[in-house]
């Protein structure tokens, strides 16, 4: 999709991390720091890297504090980048929900959650109103930065670019994207300004 001359400047270029090592079936969020392949976390920085060249974006990333996202900024730094470390990039926090199987969690807690996704917090950890609110943060203080971050937080970030009146439910919340994908928000609480790239 190319950019329209009609649009603003992108705001942000936020990437999902690379798929960590024992994710695959269990509820992984803010308290479960999992690894990523070593060469998975430089592949990815040199995706970022060749991209801020090619498109003139500054030489800076903020990361989640979470290795499979922290990771890829080392990387980053290691070939001339700052890398920023920033909390309100981390993944939502699904209390004692996290790091569980999915199958081990009540069906009955998954319900409840369901039947308010953006009040409910998971596992007692943090609401998905929480996590609208840390993206609103990065959002307002972060013009034109490279992210490395999260499937919850980038659906989150998702969500509000689009710019729905109606708060968010289980059948309507996005689809995180594909593991080192990158998301391009134009602008935040705006209808569909936003596009997902498989660069």
């Amino acid at each position: 999709m190319s950019v329209d001359a009609e649009r603003p400047a992108p705001l942000m270029h936020a990437w999902r991390h690379p798929a960590p090592k024992g994710a695959a079936g269990r509820c992984i969020g803010a308290r479960t720091d999992l690894p990523v392949d070593r060469r998975k976390a430089k592949r990815l920085a040199h995706r970022i890297r060749a991209i801020a060249r090619r498109e003139g974006l500054p030489r800076a990333v903020a990361t989640s504090p979470l290795a499979r996202c922290r990771d890829v900024g080392r990387w980053l730094r290691r070939f001339g980048f700052r890398h920023v470390v920033d909390a309100q990039l981390a993944e939502l926090d699904f209390g004692r929900w996290d790091g569980r199987c999915w199958e081990a969690i009540d069906a009955a807690e998954i319900a409840a959650w369901s039947a308010d996704l953006v009040g409910h917090a998971p596992g007692g950890g943090e609401s998905v109103r929480v996590l609208l609110s840390r993206v609103r943060a990065v959002h307002a203080r972060a013009p034109a930065a490279l992210l490395v971050t999260h499937g919850g937080w980038l659906s989150a970030a998702v969500w509000l670019a689009l710019g729905e009146a109606h708060a968010p439910t289980a059948a309507t919340w996005p689809k995180a994207p594909g593991y080192g994908r990158r998301v391009i928000l134009w602008r935040l609480q705006a209808p569909a300004l936003h596009r997902p790239s498989d660069r």
